[in-house]
C-alpha cells in the first residue's frame, strides 16, 4: 500500500518559538512548493477595531492574550479556507499558537479532516524566547513566556523539536524527514 503524501503541516508553538521562521526553512528543503499561513497574518488581515475588544483580540500589558467570539468566528473561517487551500492541491504549512491547547487542536483537526496532517510541536525555553521577543519590535513583553508551555498542554504530537538550540534551518530538516512525498 502507498503512502498518502502529505497536504498540511502544523506548527504550533509560543510566541517567538521560531516558527515562522521554522515554516520559511521548510519551504526552502521540502522537495515541492508549500504555501504559509501563520496566525500573525491572521490578526494583520482583521480590521483594526477587533484589536483590544472584548469580541475581538486583546493584547494585555503583561503578555496574556485573551480572544472573543467575533475573533473565533473568523478564525474558524480562517481555519476552513487553509483547509479547502490543502484540498484544492496545495500543500500548506499552519504557523499557529495554540492558545487553547487542545481545544484547538479539535478546531483544526475539524477543519483538515480527511486531509494527511503532520503535527509539529515547537518548543523553545521561555527564558530563550522572551530573549527573541525583545529583540522583536512587534510583540507585547510577556507573550513568549506566557505562552511557552500552556500552547502545548493537551496536544497530540507526531514530532517535536526545540529551537532553543537548535536552529530553523536543522529543525527544518528534521521535520521535512517526516513528510512523506
Amino acid at each position: 500500500m502507498e503512502a498518502v503524501a502529505t497536504q498540511v503541516i502544523v506548527l504550533n508553538g509560543g510566541s517567538s518559538a521560531g516558527k515562522s521562521s521554522l515554516a520559511r526553512h521548510l519551504q526552502a528543503v521540502l522537495p515541492r512548493p508549500w504555501l504559509t499561513f501563520g496566525v500573525d497574518s491572521l490578526i494583520e488581515a482583521m480590521p483594526r477595531s477587533m484589536q483590544d475588544t472584548d469580541g475581538g483580540i486583546e493584547f494585555a500589558p503583561d503578555g496574556a492574550v485573551d480572544v472573543g467570539p467575533e475573533f473565533m468566528a473568523l478564525q474558524a473561517a480562517w481555519m476552513e479556507g487553509i483547509a479547502a487551500t490543502a484540498r484544492a492541491g496545495a500543500p500548506v504549512i499552519i504557523d499557529d499558537v495554540f492558545l487553547g491547547g487542545g481545544a484547538t487542536q479539535r478546531r483544526w483537526r475539524r477543519a483538515l479532516r480527511g486531509l494527511d496532517v503532520l503535527w509539529v510541536g515547537v518548543r523553545c525555553d521561555a527564558a530563550v524566547a522572551a530573549a527573541r521577543e525583545t529583540a522583536r519590535e512587534d510583540r507585547v513583553p510577556g507573550m513568549a513566556e506566557a505562552q511557552a508551555g500552556v500552547v502545548h498542554e493537551g496536544v497530540v504530537y507526531d514530532l517535536e523539536v526545540d529551537t532553543t538550540h537548535t536552529g530553523s534551518p536543522a529543525c527544518a530538516k528534521i521535520i521535512a524527514a517526516h513528510v512523506t512525498a
